[in-house]
């Protein structure tokens, strides 16, 4: 039983973490490459992740797991288009 609560607190973390990333993907993906702008959308997101990690209690060997939610996150966000 514990194997189940722990693959589901990772697995909501790996969905927030996608999730919080994607709009800081998309403003990211407006802003001018190598701007501060673009360098904060990047990196703004990464204290919140850190501490639901830590507040969640996952140890350290799902932090690879954790970027690469991040990073398909940002590239999924960077990737939106909304048409009015």
């Amino acid at each position: 039983m514990d194997w189940l609560i722990k693959s589901a607190l990772i697995t909501g973390l790996f969905s927030l973490t996608f999730m919080l990333n994607m709009p800081f993907g998309y403003l990211r993906g407006k802003a001018k490459k190598f701007s501060f702008k673009w360098f904060l959308y990047i990196h703004l997101p990464i204290p919140f992740v850190l501490l639901a990690r830590i507040l969640s209690n996952i140890d350290m060997t799902y932090i690879p797991l954790l970027v690469l939610a991040t990073v398909i996150g940002q590239v999924w966000g960077g990737k939106l288009e909304f048409k009015s």
